[in-house]
C-alpha cells in the first residue's frame, strides 16, 4: 500500500465526511480527542497519528485505508481477489490468459499508486513470461517487481522476485550468475536468521538444476534433501485455495472486507505452494539421479516417474526436460530403449536452441548412445554433433569434454583416427578450462 495522503488532503476529507454525516467537531472528537484538535486537523495543520485516524474512521463509518488514502477499501480487496484469480490461471497452466489478467491489474495499480499490487502483478507477469519462453521480458518484470517492493521490505518477501530473476538467467544458459544469485540469497537468509520455510524451499528447489548442469552433484543432492525437509504439508493446495476464494467472494458481498482479505491471503499462499509443487518435482528428480548413480535403477525410475507426474503438460518445455532425460537414461539402462528414445524425441519437440539448449543437448547425447548400442553409427554421430553445437553455444564446458570423448571414440572405431584426435583435443581443452565448474564456499544452512 502507498503512503497516506498529506495532512491537508486528509483534513479536507475528514471535514467533508463529518459534514455529510451531520456531526459536530465535538461529536467526532469524543471521547478521545478535543474539538480543538479536530479543528486543527481539518485545517491541515497537524498530521494525524494512526490511532487518531482509526478513531476518526470508526466514528465516520469508513475504513482506515479509505480515510488515509481516499480509496474505498472494497476497491483494494477487489484487486486482491483478481490477483488470486490470475495466480489460479497461471497455476493451472494458462500463461497467456494469466498475463492478460496481470497486465490489467498492473495498469490499475499504477493508476491508484498501490505498490504491493504493482509488485505482485509484475511478479506474475515475470512468471508468465518464463512459462512462454520470453526470458528477456521475464528478467525485466522480475527486476521491476524488486524495485516496486523496495529495499526496506524484508528479504523473504523479495525472494520470489530474486528467484525469478535467477531462473530467467538459468534458462538463458547463464549458469554461474544464476547460482551466484541463489546462493548469495540463501546465505543472507540463513546467516541473518531469516529462516522462512517457503522462501528457503523455493531457493533450494531452484538451485538444483543449475548445480547439476555445472557438475556440482554433491551440492545438488544436499539442496534436494533440504528442500524436501522444508516442503510444506498443505494437503491439496488447489482444493483449499478454491475454498478460500469462494469464501472471500461471499464475505466481500456481505461487506466483511477484513475477513475477505484474510481468505484471499490464504488463497494466494496456497496458489504459490501449488506452483512450488513444480519445484519439488525437481527434488524427486534429484533423488532419482542419486539412485541411478548408485545403480538402484528400479528406485531411480520410480522417483523420476513421480517427478514427471508432478509436472503439468504445459510446463514440460521448461520444467520437466531434465527429469525426462534422466528417466530416459534409466530406461535405456534397464533395457527399455524404445521407450527411452520416444521420451527423448518428445523432449526435443518441446525445446529449441533458444529455450533449453542444455536439455536439448543432453537428449541428443543420449539418443547418440542409444543409436551406438543399436549399431547405427551414422545416427549416433549426427546426434553427437548436434549436441556439441548446442553445448558450445551454451558454454557448458564439463558436458562438452564428456561429449568430445564419446564422439572421439565413435570416430576412432569407424577408422577416422585424425578426426578422433581432433575431438579428443577439443575435449581436453574444455576439461582444463579454469573456473568452469568451481564454486565458492557453500551457503550457510538452516537449522533443521
Amino acid at each position: 500500500m502507498s503512503e497516506r495522503d498529506d495532512p491537508g488532503v486528509i483534513g479536507r476529507r475528514v471535514q467533508q465526511l463529518r459534514v455529510a454525516r451531520g456531526l459536530t467537531q465535538k461529536q467526532l472528537a469524543e471521547p478521545a480527542y478535543t474539538p480543538a484538535y479536530i479543528s486543527t486537523l481539518e485545517s491541515g495543520r497537524v498530521r494525524p497519528s494512526d490511532d487518531a485516524l482509526r478513531h476518526l474512521a470508526d466514528r465516520l463509518g469508513v475504513g482506515f485505508d479509505e480515510l488515509a488514502t481516499g480509496r474505498p477499501a472494497h476497491l483494494v480487496t477487489d484487486l486482491r481477489l483478481r490477483l488470486t484469480e490470475a495466480q489460479r490461471t497461471l497455476a493451472t497452466g494458462e500463461a497467456e490468459e494469466s498475463a492478460e489478467q496481470y497486465a490489467r491489474l498492473l495498469a490499475e495499480a499504477d493508476a491508484l499508486d498501490l505498490a504491493d499490487v504493482r509488485a505482485a502483478a509484475l511478479l506474475g507477469l515475470g512468471e508468465c513470461a518464463v512459462e512462454t519462453g520470453e526470458l528477456g521480458a521475464a528478467r525485466e518484470y522480475f527486476e521491476r517487481a524488486e524495485q516496486a517492493l523496495g529495499a526496506d521490505v524484508p528479504l523473504p518477501a523479495r525472494v520470489p522476485a530474486l528467484r525469478g530473476r535467477a531462473l530467467s538467467h538459468y534458462l538463458a544458459g547463464e549458469l554461474r550468475y544464476c547460482v551466484y544469485l541463489l546462493e548469495s540469497t540463501l546465505d543472507e537468509l540463513n546467516r541473518g536468521g531469516l529462516h522462512d520455510p517457503d522462501a528457503l524451499l523455493l531457493l533450494y528447489a531452484s538451485v538444483i538444476g543449475p548445480y547439476m548442469d555445472m557438475g556440482a552433484h554433491a551440492r545438488a543432492a544436499q539442496a534436494a534433501e533440504l528442500a524436501l525437509a522444508l516442503a510444506p504439508q498443505s494437503g491439496d493446495p488447489a482444493l483449499v485455495a478454491r475454498m478460500h476464494r469462494s469464501v472471500a467472494r461471499t464475505l466481500l458481498a456481505e461487506g466483511r472486507l477484513a475477513e475477505a482479505d484474510a481468505s484471499l491471503a490464504k488463497a494466494a499462499e496456497l496458489y504459490r505452494r501449488l506452483q512450488l509443487r513444480t519445484e519439488l518435482a525437481n527434488c524427486h528428480w534429484m533423488r532419482g539421479y542419486v539412485y541411478a548413480q548408485n545403480g538402484e535403477l528400479e528406485r531411480a525410475e520410480g522417483e523420476l516417474r513421480q517427478a514427471l507426474a508432478m509436472l503439468s503438460a504445459k510446463r514440460a518445455a521448461l520444467y520437466s526436460s531434465q527429469a525426462a532425460v534422466e528417466l530416459a537414461d534409466v530406461l535405456h539402462r534397464r533395457g527399455k530403449s524404445e521407450e527411452a528414445a520416444a521420451l527423448l524425441h518428445d523432449v526435443l519437440s518441446d525445446l529449441s536452441p533458444e529455450r533449453g539448449a542444455l536439455h536439448s543437448a543432453a537428449a541428443h547425447r543420449l539418443l547418440g548412445i542409444i543409436a551406438e548400442d543399436a549399431r547405427d553409427t551414422e545416427a549416433a554421430e549426427e546426434h553427437y554433433v548436434r549436441a556439441l553445437s548446442l553445448l558450445e553455444r551454451a558454454g557448458a564446458a564439463g558436458d562438452l569434454a564428456d561429449l568430445c570423448r564419446l564422439l572421439g571414440d565413435l570416430l576412432r572405431r569407424t577408422g577416422r583416427v585424425e578426426a578422433a584426435l581432433d575431438a579428443y583435443r577439443t575435449g581436453l581443452g574444455h576439461r582444463t578450462a579454469p573456473g568452469t565448474t568451481t564454486l565458492g564456499p557453500a551457503p550457510a544452512q538452516p537449522p533443521l
